[in-house]
Formats: structure tokens, sequence, C-alpha cells
């Protein structure tokens, strides 16, 4: 599953959402970037797990005394690099490193950011310094699910438990304390068919990443069925714009 994943990104590393012109209104009062830029003070260290190709980083990151974004796809981190000489800004480096198998000091960081990606609570916990913030934003097993549902399938579709539950537990039995959960829900609008199907081949929604041997995908969607999307679009356009329902979760806590 995890070769497949990097593979996967390896192949998309030169793309971003804003090629997709989506609106999003967001229902939910919790915003990971806020929160961020309201405990970070200017001697502050922070490590970004998942950093992709770094714009998020260099957009809404603030200013402090070191950044480090890491990645497990080489690729990405080519990318972040090239984005980061083009975005002038100081004290940020971007480097590869597996989430699960994470090599930067310990009791270094004061605040760890995990955006979308694996974590391992408990090496996040170790690489923390005393009273440091852990930050997490994910996708939950019902992001878009009425989409999901009208498909079959879907990432976590089979999933027993949400991975925003397994989260929260594993960031409590690794030592955190303060740990908050928040559900956060947003409308994501998209102008038409064709940006919305680009957008469901290019990110893992209605398919998921296999556990198969030899299971290679240029995309996640590939084969979407157009009478099905033509069902769903039906069904959730308003105001000629195509609606869907997202879900994610947002986690705080302190060391």
């Amino acid at each position: 599953m995890q070769e497949n994943e990097l593979k996967y990104y390896e192949e998309i590393k030169d793309w971003n959402f804003e090629m997709f012109e989506i609106e999003t209104e967001k229902l939910t009062n919790w915003s990971l970037y806020e929160i961020l830029n309201d405990v970070t003070k200017k001697n502050f260290r922070i490590l970004d797990l998942g950093t992709g190709g770094g714009e998020k980083l260099l957009k809404y990151y603030p200013d402090c005394l070191e950044i480090l974004g890491t990645d497990f796809s080489s690729e990405m981190i080519k990318t972040a690099n090239k984005n980061l000489v083009l975005s002038n800004r100081c004290n940020i480096s971007f480097r590869e490193m597996d989430n699960l198998k994470m090599d930067v000091p310990k009791e270094y960081f004061d605040v760890v950011v995990a955006r979308n990606t694996v974590t391992d609570p408990k090496q996040i916990y170790e690489v923390l310094k005393p009273g440091g913030y852990l930050l997490i934003h994910g996708v939950d097993r019902y992001d878009c699910w009425s989409l999901k549902m009208l498909f079959g399938r879907g990432q976590a579709y089979d999933d027993k438990k949400p991975i925003s539950i397994v989260d929260y537990e594993n960031v409590i039995n690794a030592g955190f304390k303060d740990v908050e959960l928040v559900p956060i829900h947003e409308r994501e609008y998209f102008k038409n068919k064709y940006l919305f199907k680009e957008f469901l081949k290019k990110v893992p929604i209605i398919d998921e990443f296999s556990e198969l041997e030899n299971d290679h995908k240029d995309y996640y969607a590939p084969d979407l069925d157009d009478q099905l999307l033509d069902e769903y679009i039906s069904e959730n356009t308003y105001d000629g714009k195509i609606r869907l329902l997202r879900r994610y979760y947002g986690i705080s806590a302190r060391k």
C-alpha cells in the first residue's frame, strides 16, 4: 500500500489544487493555520510532516527560527525546493523522510504539524520539546460520503473505525495532554463537470490505494462511471455549481 502511494505522489509532483478552481465554504470554526500562527513564537522550530510541494507551508506558516518540511516522496521534495526559491522565504528547508521512521533530533521542535498524512504520535512525542504542540489535519471516513455510497467504494469506505478516532486514541496513548478532536465540515463547489471529474481522478475519494501486489494506477479513479457521475451532479448542483460535502478532522495536543 505504501509503495503504491509513493508511486502515485511521485507522478503528480507538479500539480496543485488551484488548477481545479475550487470555491470553499467553511462550516466549522477550526483552522489549523490560525492555531499554528497563534501558538508560534519567533524562536520556535516547526516540523511539517507530509509537506507535499510545500505550497501550504510557504503560504500560511508563520516566520520563526526554523521550519523543516518533510515528505516521503523525493519528487515532491524537489517541487517544494523549487517553490521555496520562488517564495523568497528564509529559515525554511525541505527534505525526504518517512513519517513512520522519523530521523530528526529528540526534543528539538516546538510544534509538529501533520496534514493529511500518516503519523506515529509516539515518535512525534519524542521529537517535541516539553510543552510543545501537535496539530493534525486529516480526511475523515465520512468525507464525500454520499458520493462514496453512490459508487459503492472510496477512501476508508470499509474501515471499521474512522481514522479520526484512531488518530485521537493514538495521540492520547502516546502521552499527550489537552487532546482535542474536532470534526470539520466544508462545502466545495466546482464550476463544471470537467473540473470535477479531473479532481476526482487526482484525489483519493472514490478509490483508494490497493494493498494488492502489482496493482499500480496512474490515478486513483481513471475508470469513473459517467452515468453515476452524472447522477451525482444532477442531484448536487446549486446555482450552476457542483457541490461536494467534505468531512475532515482536526486534532490539537500538547506534550
